[in-house]
This record gives C-alpha cells, sequence and structure tokens, in this order.
C-alpha cells in the first residue's frame, strides 16, 4: 500500500514538472515570436515607410544643424523594390523646396540631404545671391548666404554658375547654406531613382533641445 502511495506520488510530481516546463516553454515562444515580428515590422518600416537620419554637417543652416535626427518619408516618393533604386508602385514625384535625401552621385555609400531647386527641363542659373529658374528669379526664402565658406571660396567671390538644364528624370539641388554647400553646382543632378525620401521632422536634436519634434520646411 506504502509502496503504491510512493508510485502515485513519483507520477503526480512528473505530470507537475511536465506542466512547468511546458508553461515555460510557451512564454518563451510568445516573447520569441513577439521580438521576431516587432524586428520585422520595424524592418518594413524602415525600408518602406519612415526612415532615421542624422545631420553630420552644416550645409543645410539653419534649416537643419548639425546634431538633429530627422525622420524622412520614404512612402511618399513611391515604394522601391528593396536592395535596389527601382520603384515598384510611383506616388508622387519631388516638388521643388522640398528637403530630400539622396543616394550621393559621387559616392552611392553615403547619402546627402539638399533641397530640390531645379526639377526635369528647368533651366537654373546662379548669379551672386540670387536664383534663376527658367529666366525668372527664383524666391529663395530659404537660401542662407555666410561671408565665409568653402563653396563661396571655390566658386570665387561672384558666384556665377550655369545657366545649366536639368536632365530627364533628374533633379537640381543645392544646400541651404548656400556659401558652406557641395552641391549640384559642384557634382552635378541627382537621378530621381536615388532618391530615398523627404525629410518632414526633427524628432531629436543634441544639443539643440528646442528644436524638438521641429517641422523641416
Amino acid at each position: 500500500m506504502a509502496q503504491s502511495s510512493q508510485i502515485q506520488k513519483e507520477a503526480l510530481s512528473k505530470v507537475r514538472k511536465s506542466k512547468s516546463g511546458l508553461k515555460k516553454k510557451g512564454v518563451f515562444r510568445e516573447y520569441a515570436e513577439a521580438a521576431i515580428i516587432a524586428i520585422l515590422l520595424a524592418l518594413f518600416i524602415r525600408t518602406f515607410v519612415v526612415q532615421a537620419f542624422k545631420i553630420p554637417s552644416g550645409s543645410m543652416k539653419p534649416t537643419l544643424l548639425v546634431g538633429d535626427h530627422i525622420l524622412v518619408n520614404k512612402f511618399l516618393y513611391g515604394i522601391k523594390i528593396p536592395f535596389t533604386n527601382k520603384t515598384l508602385i510611383p506616388i508622387s514625384e519631388p516638388k521643388r523646396g522640398d528637403v530630400i535625401v539622396f543616394i550621393y552621385p559621387v559616392d552611392p555609400e553615403k547619402d546627402f540631404i539638399k533641397r530640390v531647386i531645379g526639377l526635369p527641363g528647368d533651366t537654373v542659373r546662379v548669379s551672386g545671391e540670387k536664383v534663376f529658374i527658367n529666366g525668372k528669379l527664383y524666391h529663395d526664402e530659404h537660401g542662407f548666404y555666410s561671408k565665409i565658406g568653402s563653396a563661396a571660396a571655390e566658386m570665387g567671390k561672384a558666384g556665377h554658375f550655369g545657366p545649366v538644364t536639368v536632365p530627364k528624370g533628374h533633379l537640381f539641388v543645392m544646400g541651404d547654406n548656400r556659401n558652406h554647400s557641395y552641391d549640384s553646382r559642384f557634382w552635378g543632378f541627382v537621378p530621381l531613382s536615388s532618391v530615398k525620401g523627404k525629410a518632414f521632422i526633427i524628432y531629436w536634436s543634441w544639443p539643440h533641445w528646442n528644436r524638438f519634434l521641429h517641422l523641416v520646411e
């Protein structure tokens, strides 16, 4: 009788341990599945919807400052095939005045951020602190002209450039800090296929705390 009771206790103990093990495995599986879903969702968002970038230089001052962390809308200009520059589903194209992130034509390993000035077919000319598009003075509300800058030194005191006509499927871009920006005046046009998205908000900035959640215009 005592032996039978002992056997029952051992059997009951094994059942409890088995249930406990299954419970632990179930919890681990739930956490693992949640983590995998979160990673896949983050990759999907980064690839097709929104991507974060950090501003490393002052070429876009005063619109963007060194240390600004921005979000770029990648969905706005269309859905691209991952790891290629081919647009699968076109939605819209960059407009004049958009601040865009694109693959640097000189070095595909780098991303640049500039403002769209010239669209396909436009004729662009720069004379000093004036920009002309198709022969008309462009209302350049974002252009900032510092007295000293590497771009200004290279271009010369007058800063004359052009006229040039933007080819089909390309953009002419410039940094807002015009005298300190290497842009289309130096290395040419940006293919539309190289555009990654439009900057729309500063979500973090160090040490410029007042720029938190500041819209990019």
